[in-house]
Protein backbone atom coordinates (compact mmCIF):
# COMPACT_ATOMS: atom_id res chain seq x y z
CA UNK A 1 0.00 0.00 0.00
CA UNK A 2 1.20 3.52 -0.66
CA UNK A 3 1.29 6.64 1.51
CA UNK A 4 -1.91 8.19 0.16
CA UNK A 5 -3.81 4.94 0.74
CA UNK A 6 -2.67 4.80 4.36
CA UNK A 7 -3.84 8.38 4.87
CA UNK A 8 -7.18 7.59 3.26
CA UNK A 9 -7.69 4.60 5.57
CA UNK A 10 -6.65 6.66 8.58
CA UNK A 11 -9.30 9.22 7.66
CA UNK A 12 -12.07 6.65 7.26
CA UNK A 13 -11.14 4.59 10.31
CA UNK A 14 -11.04 7.63 12.56
CA UNK A 15 -14.48 8.73 11.45
CA UNK A 16 -15.84 5.22 12.01
CA UNK A 17 -14.26 5.09 15.47
CA UNK A 18 -15.90 8.34 16.53
CA UNK A 19 -19.29 7.25 15.20
CA UNK A 20 -19.08 3.87 16.94
CA UNK A 21 -17.98 5.45 20.23
CA UNK A 22 -20.93 7.83 20.11
CA UNK A 23 -23.30 4.94 19.41
CA UNK A 24 -21.87 2.80 22.21
CA UNK A 25 -21.83 5.45 24.96
CA UNK A 26 -18.81 6.37 27.05
CA UNK A 27 -19.63 4.16 30.04
CA UNK A 28 -19.83 0.97 27.97
CA UNK A 29 -17.13 -1.62 28.57
CA UNK A 30 -14.96 -2.49 25.56
CA UNK A 31 -15.20 -6.31 25.29
CA UNK A 32 -11.83 -6.66 23.52
CA UNK A 33 -10.13 -4.42 26.12
CA UNK A 34 -12.21 -5.22 29.23
CA UNK A 35 -10.16 -2.93 31.46
CA UNK A 36 -11.37 0.03 29.34
CA UNK A 37 -14.63 1.82 28.89
CA UNK A 38 -15.38 3.53 25.57
CA UNK A 39 -14.38 6.77 27.30
CA UNK A 40 -10.90 5.30 27.96
CA UNK A 41 -10.68 4.09 24.36
CA UNK A 42 -11.45 7.53 22.90
CA UNK A 43 -9.01 9.21 25.29
CA UNK A 44 -6.29 6.74 24.33
CA UNK A 45 -6.83 7.06 20.58
CA UNK A 46 -6.97 10.84 20.70
CA UNK A 47 -3.81 11.02 22.75
CA UNK A 48 -1.95 8.64 20.42
CA UNK A 49 -2.94 10.69 17.37
CA UNK A 50 -1.46 13.81 18.94
CA UNK A 51 1.67 11.94 20.05
CA UNK A 52 2.20 10.48 16.58
CA UNK A 53 1.70 13.84 14.91
CA UNK A 54 4.46 15.47 16.97
CA UNK A 55 7.14 13.25 15.47
CA UNK A 56 6.36 14.41 11.94
CA UNK A 57 5.28 17.97 12.69
CA UNK A 58 8.38 18.71 14.81
CA UNK A 59 10.68 16.41 12.81
CA UNK A 60 11.76 14.68 16.02
CA UNK A 61 14.64 12.22 15.90
CA UNK A 62 13.87 10.69 19.30
CA UNK A 63 10.67 9.57 20.91
CA UNK A 64 8.29 12.31 22.02
CA UNK A 65 6.65 12.36 25.40
CA UNK A 66 2.87 12.14 25.32
CA UNK A 67 1.73 15.54 26.61
CA UNK A 68 -1.83 15.70 25.30
CA UNK A 69 -4.64 16.01 27.82
CA UNK A 70 -8.30 15.35 27.16
CA UNK A 71 -11.27 17.41 28.31
CA UNK A 72 -12.90 16.31 31.52
CA UNK A 73 -16.43 16.82 30.21
CA UNK A 74 -17.80 13.92 28.18
CA UNK A 75 -19.71 16.40 26.03
CA UNK A 76 -16.39 17.70 24.68
CA UNK A 77 -14.58 14.39 24.25
CA UNK A 78 -15.58 13.43 20.71
CA UNK A 79 -14.91 16.94 19.43
CA UNK A 80 -11.44 16.71 21.02
CA UNK A 81 -10.86 13.33 19.37
CA UNK A 82 -11.99 14.55 15.97
CA UNK A 83 -9.78 17.65 16.24
CA UNK A 84 -6.67 15.55 16.96
CA UNK A 85 -7.54 13.16 14.15
CA UNK A 86 -7.90 16.06 11.71
CA UNK A 87 -4.60 17.60 12.81
CA UNK A 88 -2.79 14.30 12.30
CA UNK A 89 -4.28 13.93 8.82
CA UNK A 90 -3.32 17.49 7.87
CA UNK A 91 0.25 16.98 9.03
CA UNK A 92 0.67 13.71 7.16
CA UNK A 93 -0.87 15.14 3.99
CA UNK A 94 1.36 18.21 3.89
CA UNK A 95 4.67 16.81 5.19
CA UNK A 96 7.38 15.62 2.84
CA UNK A 97 6.65 11.90 2.38
CA UNK A 98 10.40 11.21 2.57
CA UNK A 99 10.89 13.13 5.83
CA UNK A 100 13.04 11.21 8.29
CA UNK A 101 12.01 11.31 11.93
CA UNK A 102 11.71 8.92 14.86
CA UNK A 103 10.13 5.53 14.18
CA UNK A 104 10.08 2.37 16.27
CA UNK A 105 9.51 -0.61 13.97
CA UNK A 106 11.60 -2.19 11.21
CA UNK A 107 9.72 -1.17 8.08
CA UNK A 108 12.04 0.45 5.55
CA UNK A 109 9.67 3.43 5.45
CA UNK A 110 10.50 7.11 5.90
CA UNK A 111 9.22 8.76 9.06
CA UNK A 112 6.16 10.30 7.41
CA UNK A 113 5.22 7.08 5.65
CA UNK A 114 5.81 5.04 8.80
CA UNK A 115 3.48 7.19 10.91
CA UNK A 116 0.74 7.19 8.27
CA UNK A 117 0.83 3.40 8.14
CA UNK A 118 1.13 2.91 11.90
CA UNK A 119 -1.72 5.27 12.71
CA UNK A 120 -3.97 3.80 10.02
CA UNK A 121 -3.69 0.40 11.69
CA UNK A 122 -3.74 1.76 15.24
CA UNK A 123 -6.97 3.55 14.45
CA UNK A 124 -8.49 0.60 12.58
CA UNK A 125 -7.99 -1.79 15.49
CA UNK A 126 -9.50 0.67 17.95
CA UNK A 127 -12.36 1.33 15.52
CA UNK A 128 -13.09 -2.39 15.75
CA UNK A 129 -12.98 -2.12 19.55
CA UNK A 130 -15.51 0.71 19.47
CA UNK A 131 -17.81 -1.11 17.04
CA UNK A 132 -17.77 -4.27 19.14
CA UNK A 133 -18.57 -2.19 22.21
CA UNK A 134 -21.52 -0.68 20.36
CA UNK A 135 -22.87 -4.15 19.60
CA UNK A 136 -22.87 -3.53 15.88
CA UNK A 137 -20.07 -5.94 15.01
CA UNK A 138 -16.85 -5.06 13.21
CA UNK A 139 -17.28 -3.85 9.65
CA UNK A 140 -14.56 -5.23 7.34
CA UNK A 141 -11.73 -3.28 5.79
CA UNK A 142 -10.33 -4.22 2.38
CA UNK A 143 -8.18 -7.33 2.00
CA UNK A 144 -5.23 -5.20 0.83
CA UNK A 145 -5.37 -3.15 4.01
CA UNK A 146 -5.63 -6.30 6.13
CA UNK A 147 -2.62 -7.89 4.40
CA UNK A 148 -0.64 -4.71 5.02
CA UNK A 149 -1.60 -4.86 8.68
CA UNK A 150 -0.63 -8.51 9.00
CA UNK A 151 2.74 -7.69 7.48
CA UNK A 152 3.19 -4.84 9.96
CA UNK A 153 2.44 -6.91 13.04
CA UNK A 154 4.49 -9.94 11.95
CA UNK A 155 7.45 -8.27 10.21
CA UNK A 156 7.36 -5.15 12.36
CA UNK A 157 6.24 -5.57 15.97
CA UNK A 158 7.29 -9.20 16.34
CA UNK A 159 10.50 -8.98 14.33
CA UNK A 160 12.06 -6.85 17.07
CA UNK A 161 14.70 -8.24 19.42
CA UNK A 162 14.81 -8.87 22.27
CA UNK A 163 11.32 -10.28 22.02
CA UNK A 164 8.70 -10.56 24.74
CA UNK A 165 7.02 -13.41 22.84
CA UNK A 166 9.08 -16.57 23.27
CA UNK A 167 8.57 -20.31 23.70
CA UNK A 168 11.00 -22.79 25.28
CA UNK A 169 10.07 -25.25 22.54
CA UNK A 170 9.45 -24.39 18.92
CA UNK A 171 5.78 -23.84 18.08
CA UNK A 172 4.42 -22.60 14.80
CA UNK A 173 1.29 -21.84 12.82
CA UNK A 174 0.38 -20.80 9.30
CA UNK A 175 -2.25 -18.29 8.26
CA UNK A 176 -3.68 -18.69 4.76
CA UNK A 177 -5.73 -15.87 3.28
CA UNK A 178 -8.69 -17.17 1.31
CA UNK A 179 -9.42 -13.89 -0.47
CA UNK A 180 -5.84 -13.08 -1.55
CA UNK A 181 -2.80 -15.15 -2.52
CA UNK A 182 -1.02 -14.43 0.79
CA UNK A 183 0.07 -16.79 3.54
CA UNK A 184 2.36 -16.42 6.55
CA UNK A 185 4.16 -19.07 8.62
CA UNK A 186 5.08 -17.97 12.13
CA UNK A 187 7.70 -19.80 14.22
CA UNK A 188 8.12 -19.02 17.90
CA UNK A 189 11.13 -20.24 19.88
CA UNK A 190 13.29 -19.08 22.78
CA UNK A 191 14.52 -16.07 20.78
CA UNK A 192 11.12 -14.80 19.69
CA UNK A 193 8.79 -14.98 16.70
CA UNK A 194 9.96 -15.06 13.09
CA UNK A 195 7.80 -15.06 9.99
CA UNK A 196 8.25 -16.59 6.55
CA UNK A 197 5.92 -15.36 3.85
CA UNK A 198 4.17 -18.33 2.31
CA UNK A 199 2.54 -21.54 3.54
CA UNK A 200 5.78 -23.03 4.87
CA UNK A 201 6.47 -26.71 5.38
CA UNK A 202 6.93 -27.23 9.12
CA UNK A 203 3.89 -25.52 10.61
CA UNK A 204 2.03 -27.18 13.49
CA UNK A 205 -1.31 -26.13 12.06
CA UNK A 206 -3.05 -23.89 9.56
CA UNK A 207 -5.87 -21.38 9.78
CA UNK A 208 -7.79 -20.34 6.67
CA UNK A 209 -9.91 -17.24 6.37
CA UNK A 210 -10.37 -13.84 4.73
CA UNK A 211 -7.40 -11.55 5.30
CA UNK A 212 -9.39 -9.17 7.51
CA UNK A 213 -10.39 -12.03 9.83
CA UNK A 214 -6.76 -13.17 10.06
CA UNK A 215 -5.75 -9.58 10.82
CA UNK A 216 -8.21 -9.40 13.69
CA UNK A 217 -7.12 -12.86 14.87
CA UNK A 218 -3.50 -11.72 15.24
CA UNK A 219 -4.64 -8.65 17.15
CA UNK A 220 -6.83 -10.83 19.42
CA UNK A 221 -9.94 -9.01 18.19
CA UNK A 222 -11.76 -12.17 17.12
CA UNK A 223 -11.81 -15.87 17.95
CA UNK A 224 -11.25 -18.89 15.73
CA UNK A 225 -14.99 -19.42 15.44
CA UNK A 226 -16.05 -19.69 11.82
CA UNK A 227 -12.51 -20.15 10.47
CA UNK A 228 -11.22 -23.40 9.01
CA UNK A 229 -8.30 -25.01 10.82
CA UNK A 230 -6.05 -27.94 9.96
CA UNK A 231 -3.75 -29.65 12.42
CA UNK A 232 -2.86 -28.44 15.89
CA UNK A 233 -3.63 -24.87 16.92
CA UNK A 234 -1.09 -25.00 19.75
CA UNK A 235 1.17 -22.44 18.11
CA UNK A 236 -1.67 -20.01 17.50
CA UNK A 237 -2.96 -20.55 21.03
CA UNK A 238 0.49 -19.66 22.34
CA UNK A 239 0.38 -16.47 20.27
CA UNK A 240 -3.07 -15.55 21.51
CA UNK A 241 -2.12 -16.20 25.13
CA UNK A 242 1.24 -14.38 25.08
CA UNK A 243 1.54 -11.93 22.16
CA UNK A 244 1.14 -8.35 23.36
CA UNK A 245 1.62 -5.44 20.98
CA UNK A 246 3.55 -2.72 22.77
CA UNK A 247 5.44 0.41 21.77
CA UNK A 248 8.71 -0.87 23.25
Amino acid sequence: MDHTEHIAFLRTEGMLLADAAEAAGFDTTVPTCPEWTVRDLVRHAGRVHRWARRHVDEQLTSVAQSEATWPEADADLLEWFREGHALLLATLETADPELECFTFLPSGLSGTRFWARRQAHETAIHRVDAQLASGAGASPATSDFAVDGIDEILHGFFARRPSKLTSPELVSFTLVSTDTTNAWTVNIDETGASTVDGPGTASDGRVYGPAFDLYLLLWNRRSLAGLETQGSVEGLSHWRDHARVTFR
